[in-house]
């Protein structure tokens, strides 16, 4: 299966249901762990999932929107790191 089509289907697992764990989520797409862990790594670095300890979720179309700018716009007077919103130190 290529990396698209299994991040794909990850994706839309996670977002029928609210939380869930990377086991949970092989077993589901009858993946194994692994292309589970680098499909959860890719859907991450896309800004689309937040993963908490030992589960993963999907975040919802404004979560992702705020996370992709607050990370690539430095001109925003905010920053969200470990899910709080704190001024951006400038200096």
């Amino acid at each position: 299966m290529k990396d698209e089509d299994a991040d794909w289907m990850v994706y839309h697992l996670l977002a029928q249901a609210e939380k869930t764990t990377p086991g949970a989520l092989a077993e589901k797409a009858s993946l194994n762990k692994a292309a589970i862990a680098a499909s959860l790594d890719r859907l991450d670095r896309a800004l689309l999932i937040e993963r908490d300890g030992g589960s993963v979720r999907a975040l919802s179309v404004g979560e992702a929107l705020l996370k992709c700018q607050t990370k690539y716009d430095d001109t925003l007077p905010y920053v969200v790191e470990n899910g709080m919103i704190k001024a951006r130190k400038h200096g």
